[in-house]
């Protein structure tokens, strides 16, 4: 009997062990997927939504330029130098037909530059422009590729189909910037997501898309393209830092910590109608959802609504006393208020929306000023960066 039970016991113990060892096993297991999951990649230092954004709303080359390397927005984290301050991101532009590359450049070194992006604009033969913003293969990966699509035309079309059109190229480059700029040091990834994301413009579109159109211009272009970084760390390609991804797009699909979305942004390669009809009726309910909150009386047409309601639940109120006070026995004494009663009360109802025009007023014109002000922190214009002149 004693046997019996000893051999139980040590069968119990075996079981158990077996139990805990399959479990701390499995956690494990478990751990090593999720830290591999959120690893960082170099791509996360620029998002491109960003770029896109920043393009539709400048008025030219100069400006896209000034937009970027704003110090204040900061929308870009890349560090390649590693002197732990962000580069700084000069632009130049390369013509060929109707097409234009705009290429957005690193600079590392005296004379040393790394394509970070090329943004690709085609003019057809229908005169209908179309916008692509591609990630340099080094930094992002094979065709990763964000194609925009604008609320509006932005004013910056106008500047290139013109006669005796010269290519913008940057003047400046290492040690040598302009007066707004000043260095800042990078953000911890996670906090540049963050971020970043304040300063996208989500009243546009921004479709996936994986063919590149100007794909024979880019490789005209190809020859002469920075590559600073890549000649520097040659083992260091997106191919090379994350092996068995194409590009940016499939590593975002494949781990915890993906680029964030807005809401009207297509993962997928739709019609250019789709990302438009998102982009009219996106705007319309986050511009209502910043107001209301704000001033409840916005517009002029359902303020009066609003006032003409009020007095007609304020009227039981002071008919309620009316009712007490004029009994049966008192009827000869109650008379004459009835009679008077709607003297008075017409001016008590044309009193009480004189007393509530006055904020209605007021209310448009501060609600006018934050609507600027509110346009303005979105388009990130440079002029608030110019004032504040520093020299890096």
């Amino acid at each position: 009997m004693f046997n019996q039970n000893r051999n139980s016991m040590k069968t119990n113990l075996l079981s158990i062990s077996v139990i805990v060892m399959l479990s701390v096993t499995s956690l494990f297991a478990q751990d090593k997927t999720t830290v591999t999951a959120t690893n960082a990649d170099i791509s996360d230092n620029l998002d491109l939504r960003a770029i896109a954004s920043i393009f539709g709303d400048a008025s030219d080359l100069e400006d896209f330029e000034n937009r970027i390397n704003d110090p204040k927005a900061q929308i870009s984290n890349l560090d390649l130098n590693n002197d732990n301050y962000v580069d700084y991101l000069r632009v130049i532009e390369s013509v060929e037909g109707n097409v234009h590359l705009v290429v957005v450049q690193a600079v590392l070194d005296k004379d040393v530059y790394q394509d970070v992006a090329t943004i690709e604009i085609e003019k057809d033969r229908n005169n209908n422009v179309q916008v692509q913003v591609v990630g340099d293969v080094y930094m992002y990966g094979d065709n990763y590729i964000y194609e925009p699509v604008y609320a509006h035309a932005p004013v910056i079309y106008n500047t290139f189909w013109v006669t005796n059109y010269r290519p913008y190229y940057s003047s400046w480059y290492y040690n040598y910037y302009p007066r707004y700029y000043y260095f800042w040091n990078p953000f911890p990834i996670f906090r540049y997501r963050n971020h970043i994301s304040v300063h996208i413009n989500f009243g546009h579109s921004y479709n996936y898309g994986s063919h590149r159109r100007c794909a024979s211009v880019y490789n005209n272009y190809y020859g002469r393209r920075g590559n600073g970084y890549e000649t520097r760390n040659p083992n260091r390609s997106f191919s090379s830092r994350n092996a068995g991804y194409t590009n940016r797009q499939e590593l975002d699909k494949n781990r915890a910590v993906r680029t964030p979305r807005g809401r009207n942004e297509i993962s997928t390669n739709e019609p250019r109608t789709g990302g438009t009809r998102a982009t009219t009726s996106t705007p319309r309910t986050r511009n209502n959802e910043a107001t209301n909150p704000r001033t409840s009386a916005t517009s002029n047409t359902n303020s009066p609504r609003q006032n003409t309601v009020s007095p007609r639940t304020n009227a039981p109120k002071t008919e309620s006393p009316r009712a007490s006070s004029t009994p049966r026995n008192n009827a000869p004494k109650a008379e004459s208020p009835r009679t008077s009663s709607p003297k008075t009360e017409s001016p008590r109802a044309s009193s009480t929306p004189r007393t509530q025009s006055a904020p209605k007023v007021s209310t448009p014109k501060s609600d006018s000023g934050q609507r600027n002000s509110g346009t303005r922190g979105n388009s990130g214009s440079s002029g608030s960066g110019s004032r504040n002149s520093g020299r890096g």
